[in-house]
């Protein structure tokens, strides 16, 4: 049996990989869906007629696939890199990809189906600005479709696209199609999805996935590399007020080099917003103020430090100050609460349950935590908030939280940085649940919201 894949593979497979210009800005994005709706198959499809996959990687494909029985070469072996994935067909971890076109890099999380690995679908979707979220056009709109929506959501991920997958097999209906995006549209607007888009797509034969498709005549935009390439990425951490929360405190050890022998540096990431020399910082908790005397870069000097740098600063004053302390931009710091009501998604085959003692991991800094109440669970049925006294696997709930020590925390949906955090067990150090704070008073645009 010889395999033969499509034109297009071979084609982009003999081609050198695009570089973006140099002005192209990154775009984080991540895959979901349920199981079998194609998303694998997608990313592949994806990755090769955008010429970012060589000839030897598809020919390893193609062969894996001739062994399988297969007349065509399977591209969601592409990502699909575990043996126990290679052998189930389905996704279990979060497999990272990175591809570029000439006009934009992407860092693509494609994220597992099945609901007992949603923790990971949250794990994937964390950082992303867009989520392409996958639909089997045959089956439409179904509860894990739901949880996803309330994932992408509550994960506050700037934009939601909604690929239609596997319209040839409803043979190309304008219909099945206008139907589903207008159950996804109620579904988006009731759980606060900020900005939802959809098209119909075929993986496996590459409509509308890299070019537009003729077979489509109902839908007149973008292909989905189109709009991937023309989204705006999320600008929230550039735009917000400072923050960098402090990894380690950097003091010359021995015999300091000339003029360092006082040398003290606070290094960290910073998580939001920029910071220039001569500007005024607060430190928190101990809400101490000094002033930044020096940015430094390895052994560079800088002038202004933005998002997503490490870099390490120092202060006119010498102030107490350790890893998990956080320095803020003083005229507009975070609140510092020991009381906080947060959304969660349940991560932990263990259940959640009011007198818990859990650890919170905000930034650098753990402190140790009481659940005192669970308020809701989301029903993904009728996507309403539903009383509940506990939290299992998987759901997507709010709790309340008494704290041991005062957190710097802001409502997620206002900051990213401030507003997220994770649940520890404080026994086998596992991971319970990620989220995301919920302040009194605040209208946020997620499910489960006052």
């Amino acid at each position: 049996m010889t395999i033969t894949p499509s034109e297009s593979a071979r084609a982009a497979a003999d081609q050198p990989t695009l570089q973006p210009s140099p002005t192209a800005g990154l775009l984080r994005l991540a895959t979901a869906g349920s199981v079998d709706d194609g998303k694998s198959t997608l990313v592949g499809r994806l990755l090769v007629d955008s010429k970012s996959v060589l000839r030897d990687q598809l020919a390893a494909v193609e062969r894996v696939s001739l062994d399988r029985g297969l007349t065509h070469a399977d591209l969601a072996l592409l990502t699909d890199g575990l043996r126990a994935e290679r052998e189930q067909g389905i996704t279990i971890d979060v497999a990272y990809r990175y591809f570029a076109t000439p006009r934009r890099s992407f860092i693509l999380a494609d994220c597992p189906g099945h609901v007992q690995y949603t923790r990971n679908t949250v794990t994937g979707s964390s950082t992303a600005d867009v989520v392409v979220l996958l639909v089997d056009a045959r089956h439409g709109v179904v509860e894990q479709t739901r949880r996803h929506l309330a994932v992408a959501a509550i994960l506050n991920v700037p934009h939601v696209v909604v690929a239609v997958n596997k319209i040839d097999l409803v043979d190309f209906s304008a219909d099945v199609y206008d139907a589903i995006v207008a159950e996804l549209a109620a579904a988006g607007a009731e759980l606060g999805v900020k900005d939802l888009r959809a098209l119909p797509t075929c993986a496996l034969e590459g409509d509308n996935v890299v070019r537009r498709s003729s077979r489509t005549p109902f839908y007149s935009g973008p292909a989905l590399l189109e709009l991937l390439e023309t989204i705006p990425a999320d600008s929230t951490s550039a735009d917000g007020a400072f923050r960098l929360p402090v990894q380690l405190v950097i003091r010359p050890q021995g015999a300091a080099p000339e003029g360092l022998s006082d040398y003290r540096g606070y290094a960290g990431r910073v998580a939001a917003g920029s910071v220039r020399v001569g500007q005024e910082v607060v430190v928190l908790p101990s809400r101490r103020r000094s002033r930044v005397t020096a940015i430094d870069l390895a052994d560079t000097a800088l002038p202004e430090a933005h998002a997503g740098q490490s870099v390490t600063l120092r202060l006119a004053d010498d102030i107490d100050i350790t890893r998990g302390d956080l320095l803020a931009a003083a005229t507009d710091p975070p609140q510092l609460l020991r009381d906080v009501a947060a959304r969660v998604a349940w991560l932990s085959e263990h259940p959640a349950k009011p007198g818990d003692r859990v650890l919170v991991k905000h930034g650098t800094r753990t402190v140790q935590a009481i659940v005192t109440a669970i308020e809701a669970v989301l029903g993904l049925d009728d996507l309403t908030a539903e009383p509940a006294q506990t939290l299992v696997l998987n759901d997507i709930g709010t709790i309340r939280l008494r704290l041991s020590e005062p957190l710097p925390v802001a409502d997620y949906a206002r900051s990213r940085s401030d507003g997220a955090f994770l649940l520890v067990d404080p026994f086998d150090g596992w991971t319970l649940a990620a989220g995301m704070v919920h302040l009194e008073g605040e209208r946020a645009s997620a499910p489960l919201a006052a």
